[in-house]
């Protein structure tokens, strides 16, 4: 973890900074960017429409700029609040790291629920962890972007999380590891059994250039286990989980030439591992295990609209 001095100046500053948050978000939409300097924290926000803004946070947790965009619901207003969460994590290795609005249809899933929803950049294969060399990505986005939610946004304490592939590992690591922050956790396709001896995380940190050690250090460090989340999964008692993936073969939304996908079979087995662990838990699982469907864009789309509802409900928004 990296942390930051406080000083007596930052609080003689901080009516000032809020100030500014709240005359800038009054601003109506604009194509430029609007620089927010929060005491020691600079926050640029571009507003794509009204709803939909992008963020780009100076991140003491990453050393760099970090990006953000969220999706403020209808009668979002400055000073209004608190607003449930729902946090949307992208999978590894993509370009964009708002996926999930780009691909994933996030906007127009999510538009008539009453609620803010926040997908943070995560790095192509971050691993939504502190490093043991290298970025912070749990503390920038628990800890610094929760923080800038709701300070700027409204946001409240009531939580859900999803993600697909690498982000559906977010989603479960991080409920379980920080018990009480959300109330319902999803993930689509996910790696959910990092130690299932199939070498996943290492193998696509080696395909991206990284060092597998520098993430958790070696595979027999407990580093490993504690942020599985299929050995932590009696840390989930309270937190309402969905869990889907498809089987490999070639389903209803892939083109006719698609193959088996043996990755999409791999994290099969780790869901139903972990679904099956959870449930000796006594924790209930919502299980989506649909066959036929491949490691792809299409399947995530779906699992998030088949989740919604739950995910919305464990957050106080009902419709």
């Amino acid at each position: 973890m990296k942390h930051t001095a406080v000083r007596l100046g930052t609080f003689l500053l901080a009516g000032a900074a809020v100030a500014a948050v709240l005359l800038a978000l009054l601003v109506p939409f604009s194509s430029s960017d609007s620089d927010i300097s929060l005491g020691e924290q600079s926050v640029s926000v571009k507003r794509l429409s009204e709803r939909d803004h992008v963020l780009t946070v100076t991140s003491a947790a990453l050393g760099r700029e970090g990006t953000v965009r969220v999706l403020l619901p209808e009668g979002w207003r400055p000073g209004s609040g608190p607003w449930p969460v729902l946090y949307l994590l992208n999978a590894c290795c993509q370009s964009d790291y708002d996926a999930w609005a780009t691909r994933g249809e996030a906007a127009g899933l999510t538009s008539r629920y009453p609620a803010i929803v926040v997908m943070p950049e995560g790095g192509e294969v971050g691993f939504y962890s502190d490093w043991r060399e290298g970025p912070d990505w749990e503390t920038f986005h628990l800890g610094e972007v929760r923080r800038i939610l709701e300070r700027d946004y409204g946001a409240g304490d009531r939580r859900a999380v999803a993600g697909a592939s690498m982000g559906g590992f977010g989603a479960m690591s991080y409920a379980a590891r920080h018990p009480g922050m959300f109330q319902a956790a999803a993930s689509f396709s996910g790696v959910l059994h990092t130690r299932d001896g199939n070498g996943g995380v290492d193998w696509l940190l080696d395909r991206s250039g990284e060092d597998a050690r520098k993430l958790w250090g070696d595979p027999r460090d407990p580093q490993w286990a504690a942020h599985n989340p299929a050995d932590l999964t009696g840390r989930l008692r309270g937190v309402r989980l969905f869990v889907s993936s498809g089987d490999g073969s070639p389903g209803p939304l892939d083109s006719p030439a698609s193959a088996m996908d043996g990755s999409e079979a791999s994290l099969l087995r780790q869901a139903v591992t972990f679904a099956e662990r959870a449930r000796s838990d006594g924790i209930e699982v919502t299980a989506d295990f649909y066959g036929p469907g491949t490691h792809s864009w299409p399947y995530w789309r779906r699992g998030l609209e088949r989740a919604l509802p739950m995910l919305m409900d464990s957050i106080g928004v009902t419709m």
